[in-house]
């Protein structure tokens, strides 16, 4: 399933101008900042927490390593990046983990800005307003970089993938967290009849903004199936490409390594 058709893009279920739909992600998001967390809370029922926590798990993170989080918002994979790789034994020598949070969405960073994250954390995570298909970053510069929940808002997905290669150092790791599609129709049905009608219904009553939780509903739905996007990644030149599908396949983690 492809996002893009020529100079075409997908914004939920509309077919839009690729140079339209970066603007209408923006307006989105800029929506939705005050209470992304918030919803993201109710629209799981908090299990998104245990979905983000497993994909520090496989990242694994250590002492002296740099995180790229792109979409990274309002900073929760960076902030428990850092905080897991302090946990690990460090020699004298090693400088401590840092982390980068990109986001093409100023409102966003500034609500990861307001976030309680300690002091000693927040010092070591820099904040950066770019896009995912053009980062102001040097070749080989990060030892790890994740993307959770954003790059099926990407206008271009095998430019983001591109530069999610560039930006890592030989040996880097690539992780994509992202809604996907369950393993059976039958709960494909069930959690459509909930997110099409529960989740814009909580937009609206808590976040004051059907329409856009709408099309992040939509969006859900046109991203491509596990193995298709696991193919875009391959092509996007990164190796030992996997994915594992958590709560039945609602969403997947991605994997792949620069070698």
């Amino acid at each position: 399933m492809d996002q893009r058709g020529g100079d075409r893009a997908s914004f939920g279920f509309r077919e839009v101008g690729d140079a339209e739909k970066e603007g209408l992600v923006r307006e989105v998001f800029d929506s939705v900042a005050p209470n992304y967390d918030l919803m993201n809370d109710l629209m799981s029922a908090g299990v998104h927490r245990v979905w983000k926590s497993l994909l520090i798990d496989r990242l694994n993170p250590q002492p002296g390593e740099t995180l790229l989080d792109v979409a990274g918002g309002t900073g929760d994979i960076a902030a428990a990046f850092l905080a897991r790789a302090d946990t690990r034994p460090r020699r004298s020598e090693k400088e401590p983990a840092r982390a980068i949070v990109s986001d093409i969405n100023a409102e966003m960073l500034a609500a990861g800005r307001r976030r309680k994250t300690p002091a000693e954390i927040s010092a070591r995570m820099a904040l950066l307003c770019a896009d995912a298909e053009r980062l102001p970053l040097p070749d080989g510069c990060v030892d790890a970089y994740t993307i959770a929940f954003g790059i099926r808002n990407v206008t271009h997905i095998d430019k983001a993938l591109a530069e999610a290669r560039r930006v890592l150092r030989t040996g880097g790791r690539f992780f994509c967290l992202e809604f996907s599609h369950l393993e059976t129709e039958g709960l494909q049905k069930l959690y459509d009849l909930y997110s099409f009608n529960v989740i814009p219904w909580l937009g609206e009553k808590v976040a004051k903004d059907r329409e856009s939780y709408q099309y992040l509903v939509e969006s859900i739905r046109r991203f491509p199936t596990q193995e298709n996007f696991a193919s875009l990644i391959r092509k996007a030149g990164l190796a030992r490409v996997k994915y594992e599908n958590l709560s039945a396949g609602i969403v997947s983690i991605h994997s792949g390594w620069k070698i």
